[in-house]
């Protein structure tokens, strides 16, 4: 029972940082057009990002690989359900603009 609290937070600790580098990710994606060197803002949000993540799966793993297998699982799953989620959003809003510009189309 004690060996399932630290799994438990290996666990916690890998949606935290899939939230974390998939967000500064998106955050960097977004600002790249509003950039004045945007090679610079997209070196160093990949940098930082891996920074961070390797450091912090290198204290959560704390010698033991099983933590490490735990945060990467929902580290990934956080990935994947990010993917899904934004594809989805990103067909329902590209049908919406579809449907419009028949409209207007049809209308003119």
């Amino acid at each position: 029972m004690r060996e399932l609290f630290p799994i438990a937070l290996a666990l916690l600790a890998g949606i935290g940082l899939g939230l974390f580098y998939f967000g500064v990710l998106w955050l960097t994606v977004r600002q790249i057009p509003n950039s004045s060197n945007p090679a610079i803002l997209t070196l160093g949000s990949f940098f930082g990002r891996n920074g961070i993540i390797l450091a912090s799966f290198y204290f959560v793993m704390s010698g033991h690989w099983e933590r490490l297998m735990a945060c990467l699982l929902t580290f990934m799953w956080i990935r994947n359900l990010l993917v899904q989620r934004l594809q989805h959003s990103a067909i329902k809003s590209s049908s919406r603009r579809s449907l419009s510009d028949a409209y207007k189309s049809g209308h003119n």
